[in-house]
């Protein structure tokens, strides 16, 4: 296993979980920090035990925004890759074969809203606050959190969010659709923990696949994504672990995946 010098990886049986380990600026997104999950996926990408990740903050904060400091001192042509390397970085988490939770455990701001948006779903503990401030430096959201954030939470939302700057709670998240459930901050990586193990104990394909289904079809006509269900349904009939799903109900027994 690799050491990283800004995220942490530990692993629960076929879960991992990563924190992203800044605690001293808040967990604030650099190109650092970047290079470690890049690393870190290099290495998620080519294995195959893991079958859920989980993502978290050390300390207050879960991600409280992009490193200002860094961000000051860049060029028009340096910004343009700093923003693509978050587009690009957030766009392989969106795209892992495994599910990706984001436990949030306080300050999602700026980079931290838009990286638990890359997530599939997001818990949030009740000391949860979201926002996309970049309006109060001049600037926007340039992790691909302009178009997230309208996908998730509809197009008045986003806007009010983003032209307002203003700060929302846990249970305003969970209202507009942003996060998915809300739960009290020292259950917060119980929880998350559980409900992965859940996802992580069914053995056969078919995690990967509806999550392949959901994300590809969301982009899709209605016709062409009932059709890639449809394709993906009757592909899962191939595989030994589908037959077992089914031949254990029937037998009235957990499968032996």
């Amino acid at each position: 296993m690799k050491d990283f010098k800004n995220i942490k990886v530990e692993y629960f049986e076929r879960v991992a979980v990563l924190t992203i380990n800044r605690p001293a600026v808040l967990n604030a997104l650099n190109s650092e920090v970047f290079r470690d999950l890049n690393n870190f996926l290099d290495d998620l990408e080519k294995e195959t035990e893991t079958r859920v990740l989980i993502i978290t903050g050390e300390g207050r904060a879960f991600i409280a925004g992009a490193d200002i400091a860094e961000m000051s001192e860049l060029k028009p042509e340096e910004a343009l890759k700093f923003s693509q390397i978050g587009q690009d970085t957030f766009a392989r988490l969106e795209n892992l074969p495994i599910p990706v939770i984001a436990a949030i455990n306080g300050y999602a701001l700026g980079g931290g809203c838009e990286l638990a948006m890359a997530c599939d779903f997001r818990i949030a503990s009740k000391n949860a606050k979201f926002g996309q401030p970049e309006l109060n430096l001049g600037l926007i959201p340039g992790y691909a959190g302009t178009q997230r954030l309208t996908k998730l939470t509809g197009l008045g939302n986003a806007l009010f969010m983003i032209l307002t700057t203003e700060t929302i709670p846990a249970d305003e998240a969970l209202r507009i659709g942003l996060v998915q459930k809300v739960v009290e901050p020292e259950a917060l990586m119980t929880d998350v923990l559980a409900m992965a193990k859940k996802i992580a104990s069914n053995g056969s394909m078919a995690a990967a696949t509806a999550k392949k289904v959901i994300r590809k079809g969301f982009e899709l006509k209605f016709g062409d994504s009932c059709l890639l269900e449809a394709e993906s349904f009757a592909e899962l009939f191939s595989y030994d672990s589908t037959k077992e799903g089914m031949k254990a109900f029937l037998e009235k027994r957990k499968p032996n995946w």
